[in-house]
C-alpha cells in the first residue's frame, strides 16, 4: 500500500496555537513510561484527558500542538502494487508489526495530537493489536483514522471497525475500473468495491455512529483519464469523499513518468484541467473531492505533509518527519532520516532535538535536506 498522510489533510484545523513543549512534557513521558511498565503487572489503567482538557479542546477551540501523528502499525501487505517500494524492494523489505508496548509509549504524543492515523507502509488491519491501538488513541482524546486496501474486510471485521469509533476509513484505489486499477497487483478492483460495500452496509445499520468512508485515490500519469469516473463510482458506493494524490515517492527510475514533477508544466496543466472538471462533477453528485498538484511557482519552503505540526512513527518505534524518509528496508537509502526511537528516548525530546529541528528549519529556510530536494510535496497545493 502506498503510504501518505493525504487522507488526514481533510481534517479541518482548529484555532491555531504555537507548538511549544515544556520540560514538564518530557517529565510526563518519563513518568508514563515507568507507570506503563508497572501497569503490566498491576493492571492499572492509563488516565484519560480530564474534564478541563476535554472542554478546552472541543468547546474552546484550543488546537493541540500536533495536527496528527501517523503510525505504521505494520509494514506487512498482501498486495504487490507496481509503484510501491514494498514491491520494488521486496527482497530487502522488513515485514514487521508494531507491538502494543511500543504504541503505548506514544501516549505523550497522542495527548498533544488532534488525530492519530494508523497506517504506514502496510495493511494496518493485519495487526492483531489494531483495535487496542485505536482504543488507546481515542482515550488520549484523538480522532482516529486509517487507510486500508480492503483485502481483509469482511462483515465481522466491519462490525469491529464501526464499533471502534474511527471517524475516517479510506480505501486505496489507483483506478475506477479493473483496467485502470491494474497497477495494484493482488488487490482486485471488484474486491475493493465489495469490501467498501460491506463496511457501508454495517455502518448504515448503525445510524448513530459517525464514520466517514473515503477513497484514497492515486492518480498515475499513464491512467489519469480514469479519474473522470471517480465521482460516479463514489456516488454508487456511497463514499463520502475522495482525496486524489500523485506518486510522490518514486521507488525506481522506471516509475518517474508516472509522477508529476514541478517542472512538467504541460503535464501539470492537463492534469489540473482534468481534475477541475472532475471536481465539478463531484460537486454535482454531492460527494467530496479533494486534490492537489505541484505548482512550479511555489516557494518550496513548506510541505503538504505539514512536518512542522506532525510526525511519523515506524513500526519499530523509529521517529521521522514523514513516511517517505522511513522505509522499513535493509537497503541503503540516502533519503532515510530517523531521529530517534520511542523505545529508547523521550518522543517529545526527539521532536525538539537538534537533528529534527534542523530538518524542519532547513525546509522553512529554503535550504532543504537531501530527501526534500526533489519531493513534490514541497510544491503541492
Amino acid at each position: 500500500m502506498l503510504a501518505g498522510a493525504s487522507v488526514i489533510m481533510l481534517e479541518q484545523g482548529r484555532r491555531a496555537c504555537s507548538p511549544t513543549y515544556s520540560v514538564s512534557a518530557a517529565d510526563e513521558w518519563k513518568e508514563f513510561a515507568m507507570r506503563y511498565r508497572l501497569s503490566a503487572r498491576s493492571g492499572n489503567k492509563i488516565g484519560e484527558p480530564g474534564l478541563w482538557e476535554t472542554v478546552r479542546d472541543h468547546w474552546l477551540g484550543w488546537r493541540r500542538p500536533f495536527d496528527w501523528i501517523q503510525v505504521e502499525v505494520t509494514s506487512r501487505c498482501p498486495g504487490s502494487c507496481t509503484y510501491c517500494p514494498h514491491t520494488t524492494m521486496r527482497a530487502e523489505w522488513h515485514s514487521r508489526d508494531m507491538d502494543m508496548e511500543t504504541f503505548t509509549l506514544l501516549w505523550p504524543l497522542m495527548r498533544r495530537a488532534g488525530r492519530v492515523h494508523l497506517q504506514g507502509w502496510g495493511e494496518p488491519l493485519l495487526n492483531p493489536a489494531f483495535f487496542a491501538m485505536s482504543a488507546l488513541a481515542r482515550k488520549a482524546g484523538c480522532a482516529v483514522s486509517t487507510t486500508t486496501c480492503g483485502l481483509t474486510m469482511n462483515e465481522e471485521l466491519a462490525v469491529k471497525v464501526v464499533e471502534a469509533g474511527l471517524d475516517i476509513v479510506a480505501f486505496s484505489l489507483a483506478g475506477t475500473d479493473a483496467a485502470s486499477n491494474a497497477s495494484r497487483h493482488g488487490v482486485e478492483f471488484d474486491r475493493v468495491c465489495e469490501a467498501l460495500s460491506v463496511l457501508q452496509t454495517v455502518r448504515r445499520a448503525r445510524p448513530a455512529v459517525h464514520l466517514e468512508i473515503h477513497v484514497a485515490y492515486l492518480m498515475l500519469a499513464s491512467t489519469m483519464e480514469a479519474v473522470r469516473g471517480l465521482p460516479g463510482l463514489m456516488h454508487r458506493l456511497g463514499v463520502d469523499a475522495a482525496v486524489v494524490s500523485t506518486l510522490d515517492y518514486i521507488p525506481s527510475l522506471e516509475l518517474e513518468p508516472e509522477g508529476f514533477a514541478p517542472h512538467e508544466a504541460g503535464k501539470l496543466a492537463r492534469a489540473a484541467a482534468l481534475l477541475r472538471e472532475t471536481e465539478i462533477e463531484a460537486r454535482r453528485l454531492g460527494v467530496g473531492f479533494h486534490w492537489g498538484l505541484p505548482r512550479p511557482e511555489a516557494s518550496g519552503t513548506s510541505c503538504k505533509e505539514k512536518i512542522d505540526r506532525s510526525l511519523y512513527v515506524g513500526a519499530d518505534g523509529s521517529v521521522s518527519p514523514c513516511v517517505y524518509v522511513n522505509l522499513p528496508a535493509a537497503a541503503f537509502d540516502p533519503r532515510r532520516r530517523i531521529f530517534g526511537n520511542v523505545r529508547e528516548q523521550d518522543p517529545l525530546r526527539i521532536w525538539e532535538g537538534g537533528e529534527c529541528r534542523r530538518f524542519r528549519d532547513r525546509l522553512a529556510g529554503g535550504d532543504p535536506d537531501f530527501p526534500c530536494m526533489k519531493c513534490p510535496k514541497r510544491f503541492s497545493t
